[in-house]
């Protein structure tokens, strides 16, 4: 039997809109930050180390304003964190485009990671939120654009430095224009709401269900840990292990990334037709599979070992695309205390992604990239093992056929 699900009012309509601005947004600032460090790192003269501990520090301070940011949105509700944290996020890169030294660009990292923490965990808490007036799974594609942003923003500094402008001055410019372009995405965010009925109704809560928190914080860790090696692993193993061509290695990062932004632009209706536990399932099992392949490239004749790789990367895009927001909407419908929840899910997730690739250079350093490389090709099958479970405790009210579509809120 086909149920049909109810029309999302007008308001909740516009909310999407307002989401979708922000997601986007945050990837335009991260992505003229990330493509504005070698000119940064020129200016000031910093080198490999202490570029990479500013990187570090940014990262700190992401990650401690993500676990102070939860209790602010469920007190004060996501919409008006997500309001004052949006804008100012993007002005806190005036910061380190100004130092004027390496000392003050430390200080400064931190604060501009600060404001990044803080925006993700009151943008997504508010996602979700949105999600559940909608009454079915939009979330993946929030996601989805947050990658196209981040490429937009690489794009837009690229075609800055090639008509002469300084790195600089394009810093500057994106911590002036783009708060702004915040404000008409802020008007639209959605009122707060309530948490759902079924979740409510359930006995999870106190220890238990911030046990079950933990476990899904643990998944979206193996998750963006196996992300994260894709991300800075993928063209140096096809460089290097398979000795392709220069020009070609770095197409291995570019097809895992273009299958995830697709994957995650396309991947709502897939969630909504398997359901989340499902879902999180097939992408573990996706995920393993895609770096198995990349793992047997090597032993394939050279002829076709890039080829080979390249269909891992794909294959393991296509399953990491919906890990995080299948995570978040479970994480989002299960209860009160949202901010919290995600705020500690987020923090696993995010030192995934940036611990684990360091770490795998380390392994790859004593013993060789291929054996760092069957870390993520486990921790997939982490997700695969332990991600349905998880949400399947956290929503203990969902039916398998139901899991994926949240309560819809109702106005009376």
């Amino acid at each position: 039997m086909v149920h049909k699900l109810p029309r999302p009012d007008r308001v909740t309509v516009r909310a999407r809109m307002g989401v979708f601005g922000y997601f986007f947004l945050l990837g335009i600032t991260v992505g003229m930050w990330s493509a504005g460090l070698p000119a940064l790192n020129e200016r000031l003269d910093l080198g490999p180390a202490r570029l990479g501990t500013v990187l570090l520090l940014v990262a700190a301070g992401a990650l401690v304003a993500m676990l102070l940011a939860g209790p602010l949105v469920d007190r004060y509700s996501s919409r008006r964190v997500s309001w004052f944290t949006g804008p100012l996020s993007a002005v806190l890169v005036i910061g380190p485009a100004l130092a004027p030294g390496y000392l003050w660009l430390a200080v400064l990292a931190v604060v501009f990671g600060i404001g990044l923490g803080t925006v993700e965990v009151a943008i997504n808490a508010h996602s979700v939120e949105v999600e559940r007036r909608y009454g079915r799974p939009i979330v993946s594609a929030f996601h989805g654009v947050w990658s196209l942003g981040g490429a937009a923003g690489g794009l837009m500094t690229a075609a800055g430095l090639q008509a002469g402008l300084d790195g600089q001055v394009l810093l500057i410019a994106a911590a002036v224009v783009v708060p702004f372009a915040y404000l008409p995405c802020a008007r639209l965010l959605g009122p707060a709401v309530e948490p759902p009925r079924a979740a409510q109704a359930t006995l999870l809560s106190g220890t238990t269900r911030w046990g079950i928190v933990a476990v899904l914080g643990v998944v979206a860790f193996a998750g963006h840990l196996s992300e994260g090696a894709a991300m800075d692993w993928a063209a140096l193993h096809a460089r290097w292990v398979l000795d392709a061509d220069p020009a070609l290695a770095p197409l291995a990062y570019t097809i895992f990334s273009v299958a995830m932004t697709t994957v995650r632009l396309l991947g709502d209706p897939l969630r909504a037709r398997l359901g989340a536990v499902r879902t999180i399932r097939l992408a573990g099992v996706l995920a393993a599979c895609g770096y198995a392949l990349v793992l047997a490239a090597g032993a394939v004749p050279a002829g076709l070992a890039v080829v080979c790789a390249w269909a891992g990367w794909g294959l393991a895009g296509v399953g990491l695309a919906t890990v995080i927001p299948v995570i978040f909407s479970a994480v989002g419908a299960s209860g009160d205390s949202v901010g919290r929840a995600l705020a500690l899910v987020t923090a696993f997730g995010y030192t995934g992604l940036l611990a684990g690739p360091a770490a795998l250079g380390f392994v790859a350093e004593s013993f060789s990239l291929p054996a760092a490389l069957v870390i993520p090709a486990v921790f997939a099958v982490v997700v695969a093992v332990a991600g349905g479970p998880g949400i399947r405790a956290i929503l203990p009210t969902a039916r398998p056929a139901e899991d994926a579509v949240p309560e819809p809120a109702t106005d009376r």
